[in-house]
This record gives C-alpha cells, structure tokens and sequence, in this order.
C-alpha cells in the first residue's frame, strides 16, 4: 500500500464544461478504474475513494489549470499517468500531468482568469470604458447567497489586476481572483454589474481558468 499524496492537473474545455461537480467525480473514479490503477480507499465504516478537487468549478465555466489529490494502493510510474487516465475521459478533458503533491491544498491563494462579456447590441469600446470605471470603485458590496441564507460581500478585495479589452462586439476581461479565504467565483463579477449597474451588465458571460498561484504569485503545483 501507497501513502503518497499523488496530484493531477487537467484541463475541462470545450462540451466537458457542463459535467457537473459530482459527475466529474464519477468520471474521475470510472477513468481510474479502466486505465486499471487502484485509488486508495478511506477507513471506517463508510469507506469512500481518497480523491479531492479542492476547488470545484462552476458548470459551464472553463479551466486549463485544474488540480486534483489522489491516492493510489500500489506504487506507479507516474509519467506514464496523463496518458493513460486521458485516454479513458470524456471529449474536453485531458490530464496535463502527475506528479507527487509537495504543497497543501490550502496554498492555492490566487486564480488567472480570462473571460468574455458579450453585448448583442451595445458598443463594446463604450462598454469597456464604462467597465474600468465601475470596478476602479474602493468598495463594491453585493448580495451573494451563503450557507445561511442571503448576505452582503465587498468583492473588491477579492480580485486584483482587472483590466479590460475590446474584440468585436465582446469586452475581454483579465483578472486575478482570490481562490480561497475569500473564495471569489468570477461569475459574481457579472452578478454585480446586474445588482449595482444594469445599464453595462453583459447580455452574456463566460470565464476560464488559467493558472493558479499562492500567496507570493508563484505557480502552485
């Protein structure tokens, strides 16, 4: 038997956007299962698969950085892992490497992202200027849904580094969010244009993961 926390990075693109949280923790075990490695089960009296994604995307959302804990029953060479666990996914997931996991889960302090606001009828320079104004603001307090019931959330804090730029009809956005303590989804970005200033809320969102990094802006692995 294997102690060793073992660690994925992989991609979710393209139609594999829309497999939720709990099916990709199916398809995950399945992938395992044919490219014939054991995971390693929990103890006690309801023994689960020790396998984690310590953030999980929202549906519909993008990322080329996903990062997932595991462990196996027997020792393996982990070079060959990508491949194999790749060639038993579903069409836009795709394992990008395995390797042994140095750093805690809780490191993982900031995200890269990139997203699309796309506006049907409404000039997307106009909009982008109208943009850098809005989110330039000290503070920017919206209702956001928690464990408890409706609250408030300052998500100014919680991003850093937005900028803002034109292609065709769409805004391109760019911005670092915070990924833990406080966690900041980056749809909450288009959910406070809709709650403070409908006049500039894109008629369409969409956002993609890019990298992750901790504390001091370093790439987490």
């Amino acid at each position: 038997m294997s102690d060793k926390k073992l660690r994925l990075r992989f991609k979710k693109t393209g139609r594999a956007v829309y497999i939720s949280h709990l099916d990709l923790m199916r398809t995950m075990q399945r992938a395992f299962s044919r490219a014939e490695y054991e995971l390693e089960y929990s103890k006690g009296f309801n023994p689960h698969p020790q396998i984690s994604i310590s953030l999980p995307l929202s549906v519909g959302m993008a990322s080329l950085c996903e990062v997932m804990d595991f462990k196996l029953k027997e020792d393996t060479d982990l070079s060959l892992m990508p491949e194999k666990l790749t060639a038993q996914m579903p069409e836009g997931i795709e394992v990008t490497d395995a390797y042994e996991a140095t750093r805690k889960a809780s490191q993982l302090k900031w995200l890269e992202i990139e997203g699309v606001f796309e506006y049907d009828e409404r000039d997307a320079q106009e909009m982008a200027e109208k943009l850098r104004e809005f989110f330039s603001g000290e503070k920017i307090v919206i209702a956001k849904k928690t464990k408890r019931g409706m609250g408030e959330m300052d998500i100014r804090p919680a991003f850093k580094d937005l900028s803002f730029s034109v292609s065709g009809n769409d805004v391109l956005l760019h911005v670092y969010v915070s990924a833990q303590e406080p966690t900041l989804n980056p749809e909450l970005l288009a959910d406070a244009l809709r709650q403070k200033n409908e006049e500039i809320a894109p008629d369409f969102a969409k956002f993609t993961r890019i990298e992750g990094f901790d504390a001091e802006m370093n790439i987490f692995r």
